[in-house]
C-alpha cells in the first residue's frame, strides 16, 4: 500500500489525537486547554489554522472521541460509516496544494475550515484509504494489558501488536521471561 507523505502525516496526527484522550476518569486529558491544543497543532504542523479558542478545543475533543471509535471497532462497515460521517460533516473540499516546501498533495478540508473540520477531513480521508485498500485491521489498539494506545500497523506482515515495542512490547517480554525463570526455579 502506497502511503504518501501527507497521508502519513494525517495518520500520525489522528493516532496522536486519539492518544490524547484520557484512558479513564483518573487519567489526565492530553488536551487540557487551548494552549495544549495549540502545541498539538504546532507539533503536527497542521496548516491553515487561525487563532484557537475554547470552541475549537471542545470540537476537537468531540471528533477525537469519534476517531477513537474507529480504532476500537472490529467491523469494517462500522468504521466506514463513522469515517463517512466525520468526512461529510467536515464539508470536504478536495484541492491540490504545494505549500511549505512540500510537493503537490491533496488537502480535503475547505479553505477557512475550523480545526476540527480540518482534522476530520484530512485524518478521515487518511483512514478511508485504509478501508478502501482492505487494510482496516491495521488500525489497532495496543495489546499490552495496561495500555490501549492507538497505532497504525505499517509492518509488512501486519504483525505489530504493541504501540511501541521498546516500551509495551519489551515490558511484556521481560515479564514473561521472569515468570518462566521463576517457574523453572520453582
Amino acid at each position: 500500500m502506497l502511503i504518501t507523505h501527507d497521508t502519513r502525516c494525517a495518520l500520525d496526527t489522528v493516532v496522536d489525537l486519539v492518544n490524547t484522550a484520557p484512558e479513564d476518569e483518573s487519567s489526565p486529558d492530553g488536551l487540557p486547554d487551548v494552549a495544549a491544543l495549540d502545541d498539538f497543532v504546532q507539533n503536527h504542523e497542521v496548516s491553515d489554522v487561525g487563532v484557537l479558542s475554547e470552541a475549537d478545543l471542545s470540537a476537537v475533543r468531540a471528533i477525537r472521541g469519534r476517531f477513537a471509535t474507529v480504532f476500537a471497532t472490529t467491523e469494517t462497515r462500522a468504521a466506514a460509516s463513522l469515517i463517512n460521517e466525520l468526512v461529510a460533516a467536515a464539508g470536504t473540499t478536495p484541492r491540490l496544494t504545494d505549500h511549505d516546501g512540500y510537493d503537490w498533495h491533496v488537502h480535503y478540508f475547505a479553505p477557512g475550515a475550523s480545526l476540527a473540520d480540518h482534522l476530520a477531513a484530512d485524518c478521515g480521508m487518511a483512514l478511508a484509504f485504509f478501508v478502501v485498500a482492505g487494510e482496516r485491521e491495521r488500525l489497532r489498539r495496543c495489546e499490552a494489558p495496561d495500555c490501549r494506545r492507538a497505532f497504525v500497523d505499517l509492518s509488512r506482515n501486519r504483525s505489530r501488536r504493541y504501540c511501541d515495542s521498546r516500551t509495551c512490547g519489551n515490558r511484556l517480554h521481560v515479564a514473561a521471561y521472569r515468570a518462566r525463570r521463576k517457574e523453572a526455579a520453582g
